[in-house]
């Protein structure tokens, strides 16, 4: 299902048919270190990780994480959306871009309209996001599209202390 269309992107529900695209996304070197090891390791992992993220997440929330595909090739190009954590009181801003389609302005483009989504569609007023504080890419991201730096947080006890931004629309 559609959610969203870009000059160059459409956004679209997760479904179990792209366990491949997600097994190859999460294991991309850059995910393991700024996200972390999901345990996926094959195709039916893919599509267990799918069936308790993106798709349990469409159900509690009526938003999660898409896929991003290019315009016209329909060429994954990576994921972007919105979760909502138990950690967290704000719904938060998640996107990760396959290694052959970085610098390309996916990103911005992809998270942009995901935004507009959560304001629109869902109602949101505020909405976080969270990374590695060694994530600078990721970082200059989340500043050029007017999240401000607020606390550190951790997502459970015993996590890896992240930093947290906040946008306001």
């Amino acid at each position: 299902m559609k959610v969203a269309d870009t000059e160059r992107l459409t956004l679209r529900r997760i479904e179990d048919g792209d366990a491949a695209f997600i097994l190859e996304l999460v294991n991309d070197p850059d995910w393991l270190r700024y996200i972390g090891d999901r345990g996926v390791r094959t195709v039916e992992d893919a599509r267990e990780y799918i069936r308790q993220g993106p798709l349990e997440s469409y159900s509690r929330f009526g938003f999660g994480l898409y896929r991003v595909e290019e315009k016209g090739t329909g060429a994954p190009v990576g994921i972007c959306g919105l979760l909502k954590r138990d950690s967290l009181e704000d719904a938060d801003l998640g996107f990760a871009i396959l290694p052959r389609f970085r610098r390309r302005g996916y990103a911005k483009e992809a998270a942009a309209a995901v935004l507009a989504l959560g304001a629109e569609s869902f109602g949101l007023s505020r909405i976080l996001a969270v990374t590695d504080p060694d994530n600078d890419r990721s970082i200059g991201l989340l500043e050029t599209l007017g999240f401000r730096f607020e606390r550190t947080a951790r997502l459970a006890p015993g996590d890896t202390e992240l930093r947290l931004f906040a946008r306001t629309p």
